[in-house]
């Protein structure tokens, strides 16, 4: 029972609403132009929630044996940190959640496409070899990204434009640059979660030699930087709901923005990093909230 404690904790469940943001707004403009699968979006959500929790037990495992996280670590202790799954115990979760990732990935991919569309199905499978890398790159191996400070870069790739614009065509089949506007905008807020827990960990990471972006750039401009996150975030949403506007209810998400916006106050009266741990919480839910009744204003 302990393990299976332990393997809970070390999914992190509270990052998954997160995850599944993009898929949900994606899924959204896809059923106001008349266009779903229920299969496709099982299958859509299954695997970005198998790749947000490889994320979690590879992030785990990497900060784990670099000895990043350490008694200086701030937020809830890692599995690996506490010792109660061991390093290749880890590892092989790592492996055996890839593989089942990869495996959903492909059913995906077939749903949506089957056999008729060589390109399009070559494309999402690189796409989907690309996601599962990156959630393992991130902070496994010499060449760990999230310690060259490109964890933003990823991030905005796959948890926005992959997440948002890709799960939009699985079911279209056609581009649409409209798109992109709320496909940066959860970007932008997944990237703001991001920036929120390296501002939160700027010293110990300084300390373990993890080049975070906040690192780069020292606490005040990573403090502006996550201002411009969330406000450009806030602009490209409501101005893709004012180009592609039917009707009033597609402004229903509009009121839930002020939890995004009282976030932002906090971020600038905060002067201990430490304390904006609680800001992850409140943020990863906002953006889940806002992805919610965005998707409900276009259904309605």
């Amino acid at each position: 029972m302990i393990k299976v404690k332990s393997w809970i904790s070390a999914a992190r469940l509270r990052t998954l609403p997160l995850s599944v943001s993009g898929i949900i707004v994606g899924t959204s403009i896809a059923v106001k132009q008349g266009v779903f699968d229920i299969s496709i979006f099982s299958l859509a959500l299954a695997t970005t929630l198998g790749l947000q929790i490889l994320s979690n037990f590879a992030n785990d495992y990497g900060d784990g044996v670099k000895g990043t996280d350490n008694e200086e670590r701030v937020g809830p202790q890692r599995a690996l940190q506490s010792g109660l799954i061991t390093h290749k115990e880890m590892l092989g979760g790592i492996i055996i959640t890839a593989a089942i990732t990869l495996l959903l990935a492909v059913l995906l991919i077939y749903a949506a496409f089957g056999k008729e569309n060589l390109v399009h199905t070559l494309l999402f499978f690189f796409l989907g070899i690309g996601a599962i890398a990156a959630a393992i790159k991130y902070t496994v191996g010499k060449f760990a990204y999230g310690y060259r400070g490109l964890g933003d870069l990823f991030v905005f790739i796959f948890f926005g434009l992959v997440a948002v614009y890709g799960s939009y065509f699985l079911y279209a089949h056609e581009w649409s640059w409209s798109i992109l506007l709320p496909s940066i905008s959860i970007g932008l807020l997944s990237i703001g979660v991001l920036n929120l827990n390296n501002m939160r960990d700027q010293i110990p990471d300084k300390k373990a030699g993890k080049n975070t972006l906040v690192v780069k750039l020292g606490a005040k401009k990573a403090k502006n930087y996550h201002y411009s996150l969330i406000l450009g975030a806030m602009l490209c949403l409501v101005l893709f709901t004012v180009i592609t506007l039917e009707n009033m209810f597609e402004f229903l998400y509009v009121p839930f923005l002020i939890f995004l916006i009282l976030h932002l106050k906090r971020v600038v009266e905060n002067e201990n990093p430490i304390l904006l741990d609680p800001e992850l919480k409140v943020l990863a839910l906002s953006t889940f909230a806002v992805s919610v009744f965005f998707a409900l204003g276009q259904l309605l």
